[in-house]
C-alpha cells in the first residue's frame, strides 16, 4: 500500500515517533498495540494518511512528516489561545485553494499565523527555518486576494548577501536581484496558474520587490509582506511598516537566529517586540523546532546549533569572569605593593 511508504518506510518513521505503539502490518490489515491514548493518536495518522492517499494518488514523505508533527502538536507544546482546540481540530486549516490542491496551516504556529492575521493589521512570525513562515503569510496574502479583501500584494526581502556576493554575476538590476526574491516566487507559483500570476504581476496587482523599493509610497487596499526581515535595520523596518495605508494589512516573518547584516548594524526584527509589543492591532507569533515541516533533520541541525550558541554564551560568560576576577587580583596586588612602599597609604 501507498501509505506503508518503500519498504515499510512510512510506517516505520511512524513507529520512530511513537516508540510505545507497535505496529503490524499484514497484508493490507494494520494491527496496533499499546497504550490506549497512543494508540488513538497513531490511528488518527492513519485515517489523515490514507485521506491524503485518496484525495492526490500518492504520499510524499513531507506529507507524513506534517501528519505526525500534527498529531503529536499536544506533547511538544500547548497553544497559546482559548480557543487552541478550534484551531487545532477544527476544518479553518485550509489556508487558500490552488489549482491543484488546498495549502493548510499543518502545525501549531503556522495555525497561530492565520489566527492572528485574521484579527490583527500587523503579524509579526518569528521562528527558525523550516517552519514554513514565508509559505503560510504568501497562503494567507493570496487568499486574502481572491476574497478581494485586499486589491494589491506587496512582497519584499531585503537585498542583504548572506556572506555571499552577487554583485559580480551578469544582468542587469532586476537579475540580480532576483536571486533573493526567489522565494517569494515559488511560493506565488505554488499558489497561482502562471498565466494568473503573469498578469497579476504585469498590472501590478502583485509586486516582488527589495524592501529599499518601498521608501516613500503609501499603499491602500494592500497586503504587505516583509521577508527574511530580520536583515532589515530599525530604519528600514520603520519605513516599511509606515508603508500601512487605509484597509491594509502585512506579516512580517524573520529568523533572530539568522542575522546577516554588517556587525554594526542592528535588526529592527530583533527590536520590534520591545518596541512594538504594547501596541493593539500589532501580534507576535513565535513558532519554533516543532513547526519545522521540512526534512526531519533540519529540527536535529537546528537543535545542534542551538546547543553550540548556548555553549559559546557560556563559555563568553566565563571568560568575562575570568578577566573580571584577574582584574581584581590585579588590583588588590597592587594596592599591596603601595602599601608596602609607603606604610601610610
Amino acid at each position: 500500500m501507498l501509505i506503508f511508504g518503500a519498504q515499510d518506510a512510512h510506517l516505520k518513521r511512524i513507529e520512530s515517533e511513537f516508540s510505545e505503539v507497535s505496529i503490524i502490518a499484514r497484508g493490507n490489515d494494520v494491527t496496533l498495540r499499546g497504550e490506549e491514548e497512543e494508540v488513538r493518536r497513531v490511528e488518527k495518522i492513519f485515517v489523515e494518511l490514507l485521506t491524503l492517499v485518496n484525495r492526490n494518488g500518492e504520499l510524499q514523505v513531507r506529507d507524513v512528516e506534517a501528519v505526525i508533527r500534527l498529531a503529536t502538536l499536544g506533547e511538544a507544546r500547548p497553544m497559546q489561545a482559548r480557543d487552541s482546540r478550534e484551531l487545532i481540530e477544527g476544518e479553518g486549516d485550509v489556508i487558500v485553494v490552488t489549482r491543484t490542491d488546498a495549502v493548510r496551516a499543518k502545525t501549531a504556529g503556522q495555525k497561530r499565523m492565520v489566527y492572528e492575521s485574521k484579527r490583527n493589521d500587523v503579524v509579526f512570525a518569528i521562528g527558525p527555518a523550516g517552519t514554513g513562515k514565508t509559505y503560510t503569510a504568501v497562503a494567507i496574502a493570496v487568499a486574502a486576494l481572491k476574497a478581494k479583501q485586499v486589491q494589491r500584494l506587496v512582497l519584499a526581502r531585503p537585498a542583504v548577501e548572506a556572506g555571499e556576493s552577487l554583485g559580480f554575476l551578469p544582468g542587469d538590476l532586476q537579475q540580480k536581484i532576483d536571486p533573493y526574491l526567489r522565494p517569494l516566487y515559488d511560493a506565488l507559483s505554488d499558489m497561482l496558474t502562471p498565466e494568473k500570476l503573469k498578469e497579476y504581476m504585469e498590472k501590478k496587482i502583485i509586486e516582488v520587490v527589495p524592501l529599499a523599493y518601498m521608501r516613500g509610497r503609501t499603499l491602500n487596499n494592500a497586503f504587505i509582506i516583509l521577508d527574511e526581515a530580520q536583515n532589515a535595520t530599525n530604519m528600514q523596518m520603520k519605513m516599511c511598516l509606515t508603508r500601512l495605508g487605509m484597509y491594509s494589512k502585512a506579516i512580517i516573518t524573520g529568523d533572530t537566529t539568522q542575522i546577516d547584516l554588517p556587525k554594526k548594524s542592528e535588526s529592527g526584527l530583533a527590536e520590534a517586540p520591545t518596541l512594538l509589543g504594547g501596541i493593539q492591532g500589532i501580534s507576535f507569533v513565535y513558532l519554533d523546532k516543532s513547526d519545522v515541516v521540512r526534512h526531519r533533520l533540519v529540527r536535529d541541525i537546528i537543535d545542534a546549533y542551538e546547543h553550540r550558541a548556548n555553549e559559546k554564551a557560556t563559555q563568553d560568560e566565563r571568560r568575562h569572569d575570568d578577566r573580571r576576577h584577574e582584574e581584581r587580583r590585579e588590583e588588590y596586588r597592587l594596592k599591596s605593593l603601595a602599601s608596602q612602599v609607603n606604610p601610610l597609604t
